[in-house]
């Protein structure tokens, strides 16, 4: 009995702590990962009608048309710079293009997005498409845009596409006939939206009432 008194005793193995209690669990105070847990300090998610862009339902779609890299030779070796050529638009009739420019491709693309939002401009649309033919042209670029039917879709290339998607157009036939200069071919497409006009924004500007034209009456049916 002597021999067996001076065996150790094991310690007593801890409480499992309580869900409530442990850290950066999902059941804790403060919503998922609670106070100090995997989820703390990273605030609310954004609600319904919130992106990257804006708050309160003001969604833009961000297209990059184009980027470019110019190199300068110094004394230690190149230094190269990149332009991106980025177009933001509501897909509501609002559109806007910036040339943004910066020493890194994210940094150009980024600072092109927040110029173009800045540049934003209405245009006028009639359902999903354009209310009139219209021909614009910019440095070589020449663009002509015609009116088309429900579920013609949009018959335009990438870089005109762009213009047209972000706007909101979905039915429309374009053709470009001049320089393929990203940088000109989008600002014609845009040239040629700002000029287009609604029959009610001209008649407005005559000072004029738009008069609903009847139907002809049916000719009365001759007595036999």
């Amino acid at each position: 009995m002597a021999e067996n008194e001076n065996i150790p005793v094991a310690p007593a193995a801890p409480e499992a702590p309580k869900p409530s209690e442990s850290r950066g669990g999902r059941g804790g105070f403060g919503g998922r990962g609670g106070q100090g847990g995997r989820g703390g300090g990273r605030g609310r998610r954004p609600d319904v009608g919130e992106n990257a862009f804006g708050k309160g339902g003001d969604e833009t779609v961000e297209k990059v048309v184009f980027i470019n890299r110019s190199s300068k030779v110094v004394k230690g070796g190149r230094r190269f710079k990149f332009s991106a050529l980025v177009v933001v638009g509501d897909k509501k009739g609002k559109v806007g293009m910036a040339l943004g420019k910066a020493a890194e491709v994210a940094d150009a693309i980024k600072r092109g997005g927040e110029l173009a939002r800045n540049k934003m401009q209405v245009v006028s649309l009639k359902d999903a498409t354009i209310p009139h033919e219209v021909y614009s042209t910019f440095g070589g670029a020449k663009i002509l845009l015609r009116p088309a039917s429900p579920g013609t879709g949009i018959i335009a290339g990438k870089t005109v596409r762009s213009v047209l998607e972000s706007a909101g157009i979905k039915d429309i036939l374009t053709k470009s006939l001049g320089s393929k200069n990203a940088a000109n071919v989008v600002k014609a497409t845009l040239n040629a939206l700002l000029s287009l006009r609604t029959r009610e924004q001209i008649y407005g500007a005559r000072g004029l009432e738009i008069k609903k034209v009847e139907k002809p009456k049916a000719p009365e049916a001759v007595a036999a």
